[in-house]
């Protein structure tokens, strides 16, 4: 088993991780305040997902989808990290079809 970051460490940094303080980065990258950051996931399936967002990379079992998708938009907000427009097009897209899914927000 690997710990995957649900949002990962590359696209933090290019959605705004990259104006933090040092220390702030080591929390986020060490972040256990939420149950969603730090997620255990087979060593294939974290090399297979890379640095990559939602428009790019889902998990391969389709049941896991919509919480996947839940828990990288409140992994974004947690952190107040940008979100960029091809991602969020490809966010909406993408949750068209995931019903009851709620997007949980735990500010650090």
């Amino acid at each position: 088993m690997d710990i995957d970051h649900m949002v990962p460490l590359a696209e933090a940094w290019d959605s705004g991780a990259s104006q933090w303080m040092a220390a702030r980065r080591q929390v986020y990258a060490n972040d256990l305040g939420a149950e969603r950051s730090l997620v255990a996931v087979t060593a294939k399936t974290n090399r297979s997902k890379a640095d990559q967002d939602p428009a790019e990379w889902m998990p391969p079992a389709a049941a896991t989808r919509c919480t996947y998708l839940a828990d990288w938009v409140g992994t974004k907000l947690r952190w107040p990290l940008a979100i960029a427009r091809c991602a969020r097009d490809a966010l909406r897209q993408l949750a068209a079809g995931c019903e009851n899914s709620d997007v949980e927000c735990e500010p650090v």
